[in-house]
């Protein structure tokens, strides 16, 4: 989150893509259809504004994108490219209708893989859709999940499962789901922080620490799984105020931590505050969003709004496991560039496809 304070007294949000992906002002999620082993991007469009986070897409169209519209990335990225996101649909409306500069534009975004966000009920055949469509194809999937009970602190994005019974049923679907596939999981945008500024009442603290902890446990247990217990960015805390939090939150036991979650804190400051927090658990590693960072945060404006959909962005870093060592797992796209953080700025409804927003992330990046 950002330095501004949201009025719970949560750090600003930090803006995602799809249910997604970052904080956005509201968290909306499409289901996801399946077309034969091929799941159809869930558009799990979730933002978050206040305290929030947001992802993900929106919902594909049925019939598969143009041959040859998407590819799957370069080898320096071992993710799933989906080739029915919402970019990749804008790109062949480009294509079909002869505009080949919006689609050169486009295609930086649509070429990338990014997060698929995971919410709602029974996730397990959105998940074994995604996760059956990227082992088809040799590669990772990327999956943000985000249903913790009383999410977002009952802002903008608020929802999740009704209690902890469900969730954990639900988290057992996910990892029904994965089964044996390779997959990376962003787990709980913002579910951290939000207890450690006081945003999510005293009252359900305690059983939220149990529910990410055996989350953690529960999805470690599939054999080819990576877990990344959300932590922020180095816009919002010390890495001091978020080592035992994260411990309670069953760090021990995964992979490590994600940073920048629909943030746009530079890869250098990102790095930065990633490797002071893995010297305080036990050096655990950590991935990277890079979707929207290529400019840095905005520090124009309402600074209270300065993560909802700011101006003059740009993407980063393309995603990618050569980050070049220490304690950098990955750079990653969880939020989806060109899905809106919300109705700010001139924005559709938070998770919504904006063309005009994406073109301009395109265009600002080098």
């Amino acid at each position: 989150m950002d330095n501004a304070k949201s009025p719970c007294g949560c750090a600003a949000l930090r803006a995602r893509g799809g249910v997604d992906p970052g904080p956005d002002p509201a968290r909306r999620f499409n289901r996801l259809a399946v077309c034969g082993r091929w799941a159809l991007v869930a558009a799990l469009s979730l933002s978050a504004a206040g305290c929030g986070a947001s992802g993900g897409g929106s919902a594909p169209a049925p019939n598969p994108s143009p041959s040859g519209a998407v590819r799957q990335a370069d080898p320096a990225s071992p993710f799933w490219v989906n080739p029915h996101t919402n970019a990749a649909r804008q790109l062949a409306a480009y294509t079909r209708a002869g505009d080949g500069a919006k689609a050169a534009l486009i295609k930086k975004i649509a070429e990338q893989p990014v997060g698929e966000w995971i919410a709602g009920n029974n996730p397990e055949a959105t998940v074994r859709g995604y996760t059956e469509a990227a082992a088809s194809q040799g590669r990772t999937a990327l999956l943000v999940l985000y249903n913790i009970p009383h999410r977002d602190c009952g802002q903008f994005s608020k929802g999740g499962a009704p209690d902890s019974e469900a969730y954990r049923d639900w988290v057992d679907q996910v990892a029904r789901g994965i089964g044996q596939r390779p997959t990376m999981v962003v787990l709980e945008p913002d579910a951290v922080l939000h207890l450690v500024d006081g945003c999510t009442p005293a009252a359900f603290h305690e059983a939220r620490y149990a529910l990410l902890k055996g989350a953690v446990e529960r999805l470690k247990r599939q054999p080819t799984t990576k877990v990344y217990v959300d932590a922020g960015n180095a816009g919002w805390r010390s890495p001091g105020a978020l080592d035992e939090p994260l411990r309670r939150a069953g760090i021990d036991s995964a992979d490590g931590f994600a940073v920048n979650v629909s943030n746009f804190q530079t890869t250098r400051a990102s790095r930065e505050f990633g490797e002071r927090l893995s010297a305080k658990v036990g050096g655990k590693h950590f991935v990277i969003d890079t979707s929207r960072n290529g400019n840095g945060p905005y520090t124009g404006g309402d600074p209270a709004e300065n993560w909802c959909n700011p101006p003059g962005r740009a993407l980063g870093e393309r995603p990618t496991t050569r980050t070049g060592g220490g304690a950098v797992d990955a750079y990653v796209w969880a939020k989806r560039p060109g899905e809106s953080d919300g109705p700010c700025k001139g924005g559709p409804p938070a998770g919504a496809w904006w063309p005009e927003y994406a073109l301009a992330l395109a265009g600002n990046s080098r």
